[in-house]
């Protein structure tokens, strides 16, 4: 009987702590990047053409969500720029060789990020590590959040210091930009 009333008080003691304790978030959505749907473009100042625009393939990642949410958590990306596409044939080779992207050395550029700070009611920025021509530099990403928690897309918008990741084509540094602007159009699985 002794046995049954300590058990009973150690109970009614425990179980209000239990009743008050916050909730463990212990599931998250992770949804694939599908590379089919999903952009990522490129403009940087050029003084003999303006504005020189791209494209950069990209090839996987994910973005995962709390439950329920469309609103990021967490993101990571591969681009293969090996096949970037400016719509001249000359400059993709001269942005794929050694003097720029150098893809035969670098293969792939690597986003990761998991610092995300909501900003409003469908935006926010995603703080993380970019990884282009093997230097890896903290970039964040201006994000606007669309769809739905079962079909989230996703547009982000960035500004790089190309010199920041080792870019400088030696002949015509001077007459190409630093910054480049990159837009992200992300659709998931």
């Amino acid at each position: 009987m002794r046995a049954v009333k300590r058990t009973a008080a150690v109970l009614l003691l425990v179980a209000p702590m239990v009743a008050f304790a916050p909730a463990r978030v212990d599931a998250a959505d992770q949804h694939d990047i599908d590379a089919a749907k999903s952009t990522a473009q490129f403009s940087i100042e050029h003084i003999f053409v303006d504005r020189v625009t791209g494209t950069v393939p990209i090839v996987s990642g994910s973005v995962t969500t709390a439950p329920g949410s469309p609103m990021p958590l967490a993101v990571t990306a591969v681009l293969d720029p090996a096949r970037i596409k400016t719509d001249e044939p000359d400059r993709d080779a001269a942005l794929s060789g050694p003097d720029y992207f150098d893809a035969k050395n670098y293969p792939t550029w690597t986003f990761s990020g998991k610092k995300v700070t909501v900003t409003g009611p469908a935006e926010c920025t995603i703080e993380g590590l970019l990884t282009i021509h093997g230097v890896a530099q903290p970039e964040r990403l201006e994000v606007a959040v669309r769809g739905d928690a079962a079909h989230p897309t996703y547009h982000a918008i960035a500004h790089i210091d190309r010199h920041a990741f080792g870019m400088r084509g030696a002949r015509l540094d001077p007459v190409i930009g630093n910054q480049a602007d990159i837009t992200l159009d992300i659709v998931v699985n």
